[in-house]
């Protein structure tokens, strides 16, 4: 039986930078930090890499966790930092957010880089910006109770 997503997993090549943007700008609370060498044979059976090694950092904001992976082995391929959402993969990851127009200015003011100001769709008011990997992060703010996208997160 599947409960619900536990947590979002995000490789990065500076695991500081991440934690920084999604803790302290963000507002997420570090839970744990991990690491693995090479030659941990159950880290390399589950990831399905090759001696592989890695420093993790658990972070968590009301339901939701996010994973931050740093891997020093093997040797990561470069993202874009301006990959389309409409390329396959993982398109983005969303906070549900109070005052949408005091977040987006905070945090445009904090160097985020966003597609757009807020914009309002219905029931809801939305925005994408970007992590300093590229990374989509959407700010959402329900403004009707009523609306489907409301999933009472707290």
């Amino acid at each position: 039986m599947i409960r619900g997503i536990h947590h979002t997993a995000i490789s990065t090549p500076d695991l500081e930078r991440a934690v920084t943007f999604y803790r302290d700008l963000l507002g997420f609370e570090q839970v744990f930090t991990s690491a693995w060498g090479r030659g941990t044979e159950t880290a390399d059976k589950i990831t399905g890499l090759k001696n592989s090694a890695a420093r993790v950092v658990m972070l968590k904001a009301g339901n939701a966790c996010i994973e931050l992976f740093e891997y020093s082995n093997p040797e990561p391929k470069t993202g874009s930092l301006s990959r389309p959402v409409c390329d396959h993969g993982i398109t983005h990851l969303c906070l549900e957010v109070r005052d949408i127009e005091a977040e987006y200015h905070r945090l445009k003011a904090a160097g985020m880089v966003f597609h757009c100001p807020p914009q309002k769709m219905g029931g809801v008011s939305a925005t994408y910006g970007r992590d300093p990997d590229g990374n989509v992060v959407e700010l959402l703010e329900v403004n009707n109770p009523d609306n489907p996208m409301a999933l009472n997160l707290g």
